[in-house]
């Protein structure tokens, strides 16, 4: 009997534990992979939710019924599936996970050979549709089941990005947010001191806890940024970073403590690649570019602009051969990490560059934030998103230098431009506003745009930006 499955979205698995996902609908989606992709082998791992264990043997269980051999490598983040689809030859990994989500949901991240993302057009709605007729024959040949670890393999791997006589004594703040990051960090510290390289850490909420007593982990929410902050200002710190659950995405705070914007991180990334190799292809997502192109062309390499999201981000890496990909909500893409996003690289390569300029983080984003001040991401729930968007479009760009589809719509005037688009799953805009060095102006455009979209019967706002 089939039942239609909403645990599945555009990109990943995610649902309401009891609701739209449980243990037998997880037995299904692993099954389906496996008649699906028919894969000799895939690695399998899971975050620290209280149901990721069992999640991840129904999984498995589906899986080992279809023939498929198993890996599973116990507690992991999302990039450790990433790295070890690739690094151990696997056909393809699963992540049980639901990163940031309320704590009553879980979910799970699927890549195919090659550490590829499987999403709604490369696949998943094939699982889907497999997994809702649940129609399965008899299992012929179970797959064997064998636990390991790649934690030393990954870890080696991370210290590639940087020089390790580079790095300079610093003191960091890690916040783990009682999510998987935890067990990372102190293999990390351990590689640092065989290393003699001279980082001292100060750990926040660092042991994995799957009851979260200290908050779901999402730094994008305000009321979760003041634990790194506090850490940083009271240890005297140079640098404090936190991570989501599963740990596929960093957040930086400077060394008084203040939270910096993705989008700024984007930019310290491509020139830190930039640096070392001339003339690299840059990939970017339309919402906000200036400061990022700015620092690509300043540096010598090509920026290349890409629709926002993972899959998309992903595909044209690799199409381009680009050496790193940035998106302002804190995904950070690297080709020699399989084009996969990674939350502990770019805090690799910024102690390495603070090491190397021999200045504080908070003076190197000033400099950006100065020259291309800009408004960080605005949410407004409408109750007809297109329509409003038509009305600002029709506002703005008809004296604009440039308009620009490739993400919901992107208009250019000589000192400022902005990017508004809808949301995939509800009826929401999202707002981003720039100009060039001047705050006024990038606040009266928001302001400007913003009422605009209020007398489109606007329901209540929020300031946080989708994963």
């Amino acid at each position: 009997m089939s039942s239609l499955l909403t645990c599945f979205k555009a990109y990943d698995i995610r649902g309401q534990l009891g609701v739209e996902l449980d243990e037998s609908i997880a037995y299904r989606i692993g099954r389906a992979y496996g008649e699906y992709l028919t894969p000799k082998s895939v690695v399998i791992g899971g975050d620290i939710r209280l149901t990721s264990e069992a999640l991840k043997e129904a999984v498995s269980d589906g899986l080992l019924d279809a023939g498929v051999d198993v890996i599973d490598l116990g507690m992991t983040g999302t990039e450790e599936i990433y790295y070890a689809t690739t690094s151990m030859g696997s056909c393809g990994g699963i992540q049980v996970t639901a990163s940031h989500n309320p704590m009553d949901y879980n979910g799970m991240k699927l890549v195919r050979e090659g550490s590829k993302p499987i999403s709604g057009d490369t696949g998943l709605l094939d699982i889907k549709r497999l997994a809702e007729e649940n129609s399965f024959g008899e299992v012929v040949q179970r797959g064997n089941l064998t636990k390991a670890s790649n934690l030393k393999p990954y870890i080696e791997h991370l210290m590639t990005y940087i020089v390790p006589s580079n790095i300079a004594p610093l003191k960091l703040v890690v916040n783990s947010g009682n999510g998987a990051a935890g067990h990372v960090i102190d293999a990390i510290e351990s590689k640092f001191k065989q290393l003699n390289i001279p980082i001292e850490f100060i750990k926040v909420h660092h042991e994995p806890d799957g009851n979260f007593p200290n908050g779901i982990p999402n730094p994008l929410l305000q009321e979760n940024r003041s634990a790194t902050s506090e850490a940083v200002i009271a240890h005297g710190a140079d640098m404090g970073i936190a991570w989501d659950g599963d740990f596929d995405r960093c957040f930086l705070f400077d060394e008084r403590g203040h939270f910096i914007e993705g989008y700024y991180i984007v930019g310290l990334l491509a020139e830190a690649f930039l640096l070392k190799n001339k003339g690299a292809k840059i990939i970017h997502d339309p919402r906000m570019t200036w400061n990022t192109i700015d620092l690509v062309k300043q540096t010598g390499g090509e920026p290349i602009l890409c629709k926002t999201g993972h899959a998309f981000i992903k595909e044209r890496m690799r199409s381009e051969d680009a050496i790193y990909g940035g998106e302002m909500s804190a995904h950070h893409y690297f080709r020699d990490f399989s084009y996969c996003d990674s939350g502990m690289i770019p805090w690799l390569l910024v102690a390495e560059m603070l090491s190397a300029k021999k200045l504080p983080l908070s003076t190197l984003v000033e400099q950006r934030i100065n020259a291309f001040p800009s408004s960080g991401e605005i949410n407004r729930k409408l109750n007809e998103p297109k329509a409003a968007i038509k009305k600002v479009t029709d506002e703005y760009s008809e004296d604009a230098l440039i308009v620009d589809y490739t993400d919901g719509i992107s208009i250019e005037h000589e000192q400022w431009r902005f990017n508004l688009r809808t949301s995939n799953t509800e009826p929401v805009v999202r707002l981003n506003v720039e100009s060039r060095g001047n705050v006024e102006l990038m606040k009266d455009k928001t302001q400007e745009i913003l009422a605009m979209l209020d007398s489109s019967m606007s329901l209540p706002i929020t300031n946080k930006v989708e994963k």
